[in-house]
């Protein structure tokens, strides 16, 4: 039976029309005995651990809950909720970074009737002011005395019934005050002890039993890149509904034999729970299979979690998966003999990995290739990651393939905030390099060919913005109306993104129809292939690629100013230890010169980068150039960098650009 029918007729228990508390609440009493979850010691103060509830995990360890304890947490911390006033429909927001007790929250809300509403962790006081009184919170859970000193500046403007703190506030924080004068801020321990002396079995199931599956689950607002955050609303049946598909292109099937998420399987969480795709696939997903969730330290600490996790399954973004790429290749440049087999091992891998019939000769090499690296690499990454999900933006076909070459595939999707999220993504069985997989179960998709790009589709298929129906999409935006009736038509969802819908079912990413280049030539330019292209690159680290309205394509690009300095000892260059003095130096100019001619072989003439600047400083969350899901902010991009910009098109340098 082929994959797609084995999909369609696949059955399982997992798979079903509840509410997300119901859910839960099935899954934890089927998987009572196994690890729901893992955590790590020394990073927080945690209140469930200073009331007894969980026990505290070793310094710089892990240590585990089984599903019927974290079950007793999440239906306890439920009553201890109800317990506050909180009713079917209220809104209550969640402003902490990924975490143990972030799921246990959210599972707790769902289960007492309320609808999660999130803030990134990342929030500035006016920010989450935002996310709060948009949505009209009646209480929020804030990770720490940090994020409660920002709630509290603008408490004035809300209109707030309750405050809880996962953390212990400790003294000299200049919380701890506050917390003790008032009988509106409680700890989440409190939250459950208030639980344990009100909890009521008969009661709990018919708070389950109230929510049916059309109503609003959760609030999760977009990421702002273009303007202000909307409030996507997700009823229990989008998430649902998603967590099905899903589970049936990656659920252990009769037919399948490797590329499952199951009970047994583990991955480790770290991208924001606020966002939608670390909210499904690495929640909801994980926990509906029966799967062990363990939570990263932090984004900076991923490999010696990895080490310790040992996870089988990952989720993440493609800026990870570089900054994870970059730090393999940077540890295999400790030496140029060391350099010269890694870069020996990835042309034998990608070779290997392209060729439908290697023969005995490149069988040999890429056995060699693994036993000298590969094997080393995901050992590096705990020894037992069967695959890797990437989402949340594009990722560099060139990328994806080394991983593919080293035994790591990663398995690329698509998917929005509006859809639950996951629209499409590559099946194990069957992955195409480049693609972000066909459409899941139950979802339709067609284009809108009357915004297109320059060029027909590269497979001769049919090329336009993306429209996506199904049980996984949303109805509509949270107060917004005229949002809503723009994007959300006859049933269909106006994605704003350019694809081909290849003849084969596949479906591959252009661009966001807003960041198209429409160059004074006419022509038009899908930037984030070109910049996608230098993922893989040693020295350069990120890029941006401008133009619109120009006559041709430029760039400001940004070095990894470990490979220059790596580059530059291999080529006896002393480069100056100043970033700003790095960027003037010619031959560092000379070397990304050679680097952006690479890339540019495989663009048309009219999308190649004609021009460059070199920048000294990093796009990223904390200087607003990054979302909190490590997208590029374009818009603050192009602003804090206008004048290089100017530069790069001076009335002199437009009459003959280089070639």
């Amino acid at each position: 039976m082929k994959w797609r029918e084995a999909e369609a007729a696949f059955e399982d228990a997992v798979l079903g029309e509840t509410t997300l508390g119901r859910l839960f609440d099935e899954r934890a009493t089927e998987h009572a005995d196994s690890v729901a979850q893992r955590y790590k010691g020394g990073i927080y103060d945690r209140s469930l651990v200073a009331a007894d509830v969980v026990p505290a995990a070793p310094d710089g360890d892990f240590a585990d809950l089984t599903y019927a304890e974290m079950h007793g947490i999440v239906r306890t911390l439920a009553a201890g909720f109800r317990s506050l006033g909180v009713a079917a429909g209220d809104r209550v927001a969640i402003y902490s970074h990924t975490r143990m007790e972030w799921a246990q929250t959210d599972f707790a809300l769902l289960a007492a009737g309320g609808v999660v509403t999130t803030v990134y962790a990342s929030s500035s006081t006016s920010q989450a002011k935002y996310l709060l009184s948009d949505p009209g919170a009646s209480g929020v859970v804030v990770e720490n005395a940090e994020l409660l000193s920002n709630v509290l500046a603008v408490e004035d403007e809300l209109d707030l019934e309750f405050v809880v703190i996962l953390d212990e506030i400790p003294d000299g924080s200049g919380m701890a005050g506050a917390v003790r004068d008032r009988d509106d801020i409680y700890t989440l321990g409190e939250i459950h002890e208030r639980g344990a002396d009100a909890f009521d079995t008969v009661a709990y199931e018919s708070w389950l039993d109230e929510r049916r599956p059309e109503d609003l689950a959760s609030l999760i607002y977009t990421s702002g890149t273009t303007g202000k955050p909307k409030g996507v609303e997700l009823t229990h049946r989008n998430f649902r509904s998603n967590v099905n598909q899903c589970y049936r292109r990656f659920g252990p099937r009769p037919d399948k034999t490797d590329g499952v998420i199951a009970a047994g399987s583990t991955t480790l969480s770290f991208l924001p729970l606020a966002h939608v795709f670390e909210r499904l696939a690495g929640h909801f997903l994980m926990f509906a299979a029966g799967a062990t969730v363990a939570y990263a330290e932090s984004p900076d600490t991923l490999r010696e979690d990895f080490r310790l996790v040992r996870p089988t399954v990952g989720t993440s973004v493609p800026r990870v998966y570089e900054k994870l790429y970059d730090a393999i290749r940077s540890q295999a440049a400790e030496s140029p003999v060391r350099r010269r087999i890694f870069e020996w091992a990835v042309d034998v891998g990608q070779t290997y990995h392209a060729t439908d019939d290697p023969g005995s000769v490149l069988s040999l090499k890429h056995r060699l290739a693994d036993r000298l690296v590969f094997e080393q690499v995901r050992e590096a990454l705990g020894g037992r990651v069967d695959f890797f999900i990437s989402g949340g933006g594009s990722l560099s076909p060139e990328l994806c393939r080394l991983y593919h070459a080293m035994g790591l595939p990663i398995f690329e999707g698509y998917g929005l905030t509006e859809t639950a999220p996951v629209v499409a993504v590559n099946p194990p069985e069957a992955p195409k390099v480049g693609t972000i997989g066909p459409p899941l179960y139950d979802v339709e998709v067609d284009v809108d060919e009357t915004v297109v790009g320059d060029r027909p589709g590269a497979a001769g298929g049919d090329v336009g913005e993306l429209l996506v129906r199904g049980p996984n999409v949303s109805d509509g935006y949270w107060n917004r109306p005229s949002d809503t009736d723009a994007a959300f038509a006859d049933g269909w969802f106006r994605t704003g993104d350019i694809v081909e819908l290849r003849p084969d079912g596949y479906i591959t990413f252009r661009e966001r129809a807003k960041q198209l280049l429409v160059l004074s030539t006419g022509k038009n330019v899908a930037p984030g292939p070109i910049e996608d292209a230098f993922a893989a690159s040693p020295i350069v680290e990120q890029c941006i690629v401008v133009g619109d309205g120009r006559k041709f394509v430029s760039a400001l690009v940004v070095p990894n100013f470990e490979g220059l300095h790596e580059w530059a000892d291999g080529e006896g260059i002393d480069l100056p230890a100043d970033r700003t003095a790095i960027t003037r130096e010619d031959r560092v100019r000379e070397r990304i010169q050679r680097e952006v001619d690479a890339v540019n072989e495989s663009f048309e003439p009219y999308e190649r980068i004609k021009r460059f600047r070199i920048l000294p400083e990093e796009f990223s969350e904390d200087n607003d150039l990054l979302t909190p899901t490590m997208k590029k902010k374009r818009r603050n991009i192009l602003d804090r960098y206008g004048d290089q910009i100017q530069m790069i098109y001076d009335p002199d340098a437009n009459e003959s650009p280089p070639q």
